[in-house]
């Protein structure tokens, strides 16, 4: 299984930079969590890293199609005491830390939508391009204590295409407080009737076109995930991250003729420099 496959991998890896990893001085992140950047070495002022992924990944929403695909990494980020403002990629946004154990996060990002070029098998075909568009992402994680070794995760995503939300609990392994080492979360998902039907619908216009029967979704749960994050120092400059994501879609989306496959998943490895 590939998901298996990724994280034996990631594990390997982790292995490998340990000696490093432990002769490093230790630099205090924001929050010690490897799924959120931080190249801020514990320092106010100006940061920035800049580094290139490669993910394996499903071709869309329910694709039973998979391919690489090469992805920028890194940030610029500003740090003044508890708080990180930052741009990556196409993304703007703030996270701070407050009383120790809540992390709030606010983001403006681009939805790039999807195109029914996406499927290589002409799975898309008549159903058009669904609109691009900014989304907004609020979030906020409450740890159990100070170290962050477990930790509840809520968040609420909302776009011109519907609503999402997030509701997940996670744990951190390593001793390490600079954001290094790694940590597994378990997430529900759940999304509106308008985001539903954006990503797994079929209008009669597009019923028309594509052939695939005409499909009306309501909102409500969409799918239970894992997510897997790891992250190390190479030496003080060079860091490696990786990732392994699996969604279980629910039986709704699943009955979709849109849906090929009953789960997404996605494997991602890549190197990222600290100026």
């Amino acid at each position: 299984m590939k998901k298996v496959t990724g994280l034996l991998l990631a594990l390997s890896i982790q292995g490998l930079c340990l000696h490093t990893a432990i002769a490093q001085e230790q630099k205090a992140a924001l929050v010690p969590l490897p799924s959120l950047d931080d190249f801020t070495m514990g320092k106010d002022g100006w940061s920035f890293g800049l580094g290139l992924g490669v993910e394996y990944e499903s071709a869309y929403e329910g694709s039973d199609e998979f391919g690489f695909e090469p992805q920028p990494a890194g940030a610029v980020q500003w740090r003044s005491g508890d708080d990180i403002f930052f741009f990556a990629g196409e993304a703007l946004g703030w996270r701070g830390l407050r009383s120790d154990t809540w992390l709030l996060e606010a983001i403006v990002g681009f939805e790039e939508g999807r195109e029914e070029s996406d499927s290589d098998d002409g799975r898309l075909d008549g159903l058009g391009d669904t609109d691009e568009g900014v989304e907004l992402a609020l979030q906020a994680r409450r740890a159990f204590d100070a170290d962050w070794r477990y930790w509840l995760d809520g968040r609420i995503v909302t776009g011109e295409n519907g609503n999402l939300g997030i509701f997940g609990v996670g744990r951190r392994f390593g001793e390490r407080t600079d954001g290094s080492g790694s940590e597994f979360s378990i997430v529900a998902v759940f999304h509106d009737s308008e985001l539903a039907n954006t990503e797994f619908g079929v209008d009669a216009a597009q019923a028309a076109a594509s052939g695939l029967p005409e499909t009306n979704l309501s909102g409500g749960f969409r799918s239970i995930g894992a997510h897997y994050n790891y992250r190390n120092y190479i030496n003080d400059n060079w860091q490696i991250f990786g990732e392994v994501l699996y969604e279980r879609y629910s039986g709704d989306i699943t009955d979709s003729p849109v849906a090929r496959s009953d789960y997404e998943a996605e494997v991602g490895i890549g190197f990222i420099y600290i100026f």
